[in-house]
């Protein structure tokens, strides 16, 4: 059985620079950034596939980002992997007071508050100017929107009902109309009120319980096999996607939407 330990001095190995692989030696922070984005997402795909294999292969990926991260940390001298274990051990513990401590919850939406009410407390030892600081700025951008509606909502800022925050999303939805009907069209505008539209709808999918991303998600999905049907509904026909006229494409879209 190969130990944490044992692993770490391979990758050590791959970064020494007299014996170490080239290409290892040659990367830093900024180099390894889209490398850990690419394995995340290969996580996130593998288990919407619900592909055990593959998800078994990928977190060991991703595993080595962390660990080639904390190796680079450690040859400048800011941390070690130890370092990255302690604090995250710490941090359950901390924010679990339910678990180990004398709170108690019912179910996971007052584990949750706990868990925020935790981390709050933590930004106010940091000193934060405000409770959305630590919020990554990387994060994609409906995840990130869905995470600064939460944290609002927690200190009692947000909407009382679902219904208030559909309004919202119908009063941005006619800005955006109002926008597009401008003579004197503004792109900047048209963008921002856009940006609008699409945070009020992220902040519906959250009264629902909705995941803003995974529900995107899964609209990219259903339009790709539909589109991929009218493809092969085309080829079928020896016809070419490009010389077949909208609405001829129209009337497809909805045959393959009626049978599903």
């Amino acid at each position: 059985m190969i130990t944490i330990e044992q692993f770490q001095n391979v990758v050590a190995k791959l970064r020494d620079p007299v014996s170490g692989c080239p290409w290892d030696i040659k990367q830093n922070f900024d180099s390894m950034l889209p490398h850990l984005l690419e394995e995340t997402y290969e996580v996130a795909e593998a288990i919407h596939t619900q592909d055990r294999s593959s998800l078994r292969e990928e977190l060991g990926d991703l595993l080595l980002q962390v660990v080639f991260l904390s190796q680079l940390a450690k040859e400048e001298g800011s941390f070690t992997f130890q370092d990255v274990l302690n604090d995250i051990h710490d941090k359950l513990i901390y924010r679990h007071p339910h678990v180990f401590g004398n709170e108690s919850a019912k179910n996971s939406e007052e584990a949750l508050k706990h868990w925020e009410q935790q981390k709050s407390n933590e930004a106010k030892r940091k000193e934060q100017e405000s409770i959305l600081d630590d919020l990554p700025f990387a994060l994609p951008a409906l995840t990130r929107a869905q995470k600064i509606q939460k944290r609002c909502a927690n200190v009692g800022f947000d909407w009382e009902k679902p219904q208030d925050v559909f309004d919202k999303v119908q009063e941005e939805l006619a800005e955006v109309q109002e926008e597009m009907n401008r003579k004197d069209l503004l792109p900047e505008k048209l963008n921002e009120e856009l940006g609008d539209l699409l945070f009020a709808t992220v902040n519906l999918c959250r009264h629902y319980n909705f995941d803003a991303e995974t529900s995107l998600r899964n609209a990219n999905i259903k339009f790709e096999n539909r589109f991929k049907k009218i493809e092969k509904i085309l080829k079928s026909e020896g016809k070419n996607l490009n010389t077949t006229s909208l609405a001829e494409l129209d009337i497809l879209w909805n045959r393959i939407k009626t049978m599903e």
